[in-house]
């Protein structure tokens, strides 16, 4: 199979994954930040599966995926020992957007 073929292939696992995980979630009683844990999850394991098939990565879906990783894993934390922090996540998303570009801009990083 070729690698275009391969990674289609990757994405649309990754898909499926995500739309069990949606509607599992949208069912069951699940604890706060656990779907956003999960969208982290599949979007850093469709990108080890590309690194572990020697295909190129996407930095966005790997940024993105640790965003969602740690996002869920605080408010599973928050929701699990009753902190009354609220994360303003969209602002922050923004803002780590922008370091990743700005960062590539400046150092001429580009695949």
């Amino acid at each position: 199979m070729d690698e275009r073929s391969l990674n289609r292939r990757y994405e649309t696992i990754a898909w499926g994954a995500f739309f069990i995980l949606l509607g599992v979630t949208s069912l069951l009683p699940v604890p706060n930040g656990t779907g956003t844990v999960g969208i982290g999850v599949i979007l850093l394991g469709l990108n080890l599966a590309r690194y572990v098939s020697k295909i190129p990565t996407s930095s966005l879906t790997i940024t993105l995926g640790v965003i969602a990783l740690a996002v869920g894993a605080f408010d599973v934390a928050r929701a699990a020992f009753y902190l009354p922090m609220d994360l303003p996540l969209f602002p922050l998303l923004l803002i780590v957007i922008g370091v990743v570009w700005l960062a590539r801009g400046l150092t001429g990083v580009r695949r």
